[in-house]
């Protein structure tokens, strides 16, 4: 099969790789849509750090040059042992993380706190490859949904926005600030309005902000030297306002144009430390929530009914898929220099760059 492998830093090949087998309670799946993010460009540039290059990983044991990709479905070609609820030629959505079951956070139902949690595409090989294995119980059958084999790839991002969404505990029908329309951000933005809550979306980019109305947003800021009053402009003012751009400008802003009893809740990651006047979250009573990842039993059927239940597709955040000789060039190029017209870059393995015509 090909796949895109990375041997170490700035080192990913595009190769034939022997195709993987089931193991018990596993599923070999075909994929035709890989979705690539910030993550996978830290890796790239910066890493391995998360990657078990060279490893081997304790939990996972793999070792050596890994597959990427974490944002994936597919469909079934085969079913590894004991493992009961699908069938072959199924369209599959998968939340790639793997948690123990058994841990205390596991038996509270904070399966993405497990202590020995693992990704699919992080830790072990992941689906930037015509096919992968991945455990059963990390899938969820979309067949009676309707998704494309494109869109069943952005199911895992919307499962982040979901449960970041709830993380914030927004009442219906509840005024709500997002900051940063990227990735998680126009997944968030949706699924706030979807869930009827207003949301009032800021970003630097106009052509993102366009997209944020078309999600269902029912204001738009800019993100510039007015944006603090045109938010304490809002009536009423929303107490509820999630981080979504990493930025510490997008965080101080956070603080600053919302009213006591406000609730942060924190999804962009933060690249620097940053000093906080503590004593204002005390006085007025505000809280800063973190969030990460998404508990696969709750926020996953949640985020592809969100993801099927958008009439118009998502050709507007997600255009026509690349070839995986283009992860590197363009899909990594345009996220580093942040020239990318896509939201959200998908990947077909199994579509074939041109060759160059010789003369």
């Amino acid at each position: 099969m090909r796949a895109a492998v990375m041997h170490g830093r700035k080192d990913i090949r595009i190769e034939e790789m022997p195709r993987p087998v089931p193991g018990p309670n596993e599923l070999l799946l075909e994929v035709h849509a890989a979705g690539v993010c910030g993550t996978d460009l830290g890796e790239y540039l910066e890493g391995p750090s998360m990657f078990p290059i060279p490893g081997p990983h304790p939990i996972t044991q793999h070792e050596g040059p890994m597959i990427p990709g974490h944002e994936f479905g597919g469909r079934i070609v085969e079913k590894g042992a004991d493992v009961d609820g699908f069938a072959e030629g199924e369209l599959v959505a998968s939340g790639a993380g793997i948690s123990c079951g058994t841990c205390f956070q596991c038996k509270t139902g904070a399966t993405n706190l497990c202590v020995d949690y693992v990704t699919v595409g992080l830790q072990r090989n992941g689906s930037l490859a015509q096919y992968l294995t991945v455990p059963a119980s990390a899938c969820l059958g979309v067949d009676h949904l309707g998704l494309a084999d494109d869109a069943v790839a952005l199911v895992q991002p919307m499962s982040i926005a979901v449960h970041a969404m709830r993380r914030g505990r927004p009442e219906g029908d509840e005024d709500v600030i997002v900051i940063g329309a990227g990735g998680i951000g126009t997944f968030l933005i949706y699924a706030l309005s979807r869930e009827s809550n207003s949301v009032v979306a800021v970003d630097l980019d106009e052509n993102r902000l366009s997209l944020a109305e078309a999600l269902g947003a029912r204001v738009t800021v800019q993100a510039d030297q007015n944006a603090q009053e045109k938010l304490e402009a809002v009536s009423p003012p929303p107490r509820v306002v999630y981080e979504a751009s990493g930025s510490e400008a997008g965080f101080r802003l956070a603080l600053r144009a919302t009213p006591p009893g406000s609730r942060i809740v924190v999804i962009g990651i933060q690249k620097t430390p940053m000093t906080l006047d503590l004593s204002r979250t005390t006085l007025e009573e505000r809280e800063i929530i973190g969030t990460n990842a998404h508990v696969f039993a709750t926020d996953f059927p949640l985020a592809a009914e969100l993801v099927a239940g958008r009439e118009e597709g998502w050709s507007d955040l997600a255009p026509t898929a690349l070839p995986l000789e283009d992860l590197v060039p363009v899909a990594f190029g345009e996220m580093e220099d942040r020239t990318s017209s896509r939201i959200k870059t998908l990947l077909d393995p199994w579509i074939e760059a041109p060759r160059p015509t010789r003369i």
